[in-house]
């Protein structure tokens, strides 16, 4: 190899290490993210544990799994257990998506005047998910939860057996791009905009989403 073949290579290999110091940086910084992926079984993450499990897998393999993450998710009470509210599971804040933008200050501001939006609702590999108008429509988001991000205190089903079915049942969504077509504010909620028709992959797709998850670093 001749010196100035040898010069450019070492070049490209110095701007390519500095892009993935840059990449791994920003995520390593990140707070907050919507999961690239689903379950694979609907709504069923194995319970709660199941989808912090989720979280902190796809976080990790992005070099941000030093941080202890939680699902943004609420279940509903039981006989052998009180109600789970999703608000209560995600630390203080603030929160900032991989490309260090904040989309909340604190938990109060969460559920208030936030900044979670199509464009700042990144996945931990910094990609937009598809939202109103696109092919396919994916912008439901996994929640089980009031707007103020508490549980439900009736006996309905909101939240797929507390994330454990993948058949029957009904999960409460969010609309991560704000966007929606029912005639009240509801479609724009974030964290509460309207029930899923079932548990199942084929359930979630039909009213807009494949099981993503919001997932936030405490």
């Amino acid at each position: 190899m001749s010196r100035l073949n040898f010069g450019v290579v070492a070049v490209v290999a110095l701007l390519g290490a500095g892009v993935s110091g840059l990449a791994g940086a920003q995520a390593s910084a990140m707070t907050f993210f919507v999961s690239s992926t689903g379950s694979g079984k609907g709504a069923d993450f194995g319970g709660l544990a199941g989808a912090d499990k989720h979280c902190q897998t796809l976080a990790a393999a992005v070099g941000a799994g030093s941080r202890t993450w939680r699902a943004y998710l609420s279940t509903g009470a039981t006989a052998g257990a009180p109600a789970v509210n999703a608000r209560d599971r995600i630390g203080a804040g603030p929160w900032q998506n991989v490309k260090g933008v904040v989309v909340a200050r604190n938990v109060d501001e969460l559920h208030a005047d936030n900044n979670i939006t199509k464009e700042t609702a990144l996945t931990e590999k910094g990609e937009v998910i598809n939202g109103k108008g696109d092919k396919p429509n994916t912008h439901d988001i996994l929640t089980g939860s009031q707007p103020d991000g508490r549980a439900y205190a009736d006996s309905d089903d909101h939240s797929c057996g507390n994330w454990t079915r993948s058949g029957d049942g009904s999960a409460q969504t969010g609309h991560h791009d704000r966007l929606g077509t029912a005639p009240d504010d509801s479609a724009r909620s974030w964290n509460s905009s309207h029930p899923s028709k079932g548990c199942s992959d084929e359930a979630l797709k039909s009213t807009g989403g494949i099981g993503l998850l919001y997932c936030f670093a405490k």
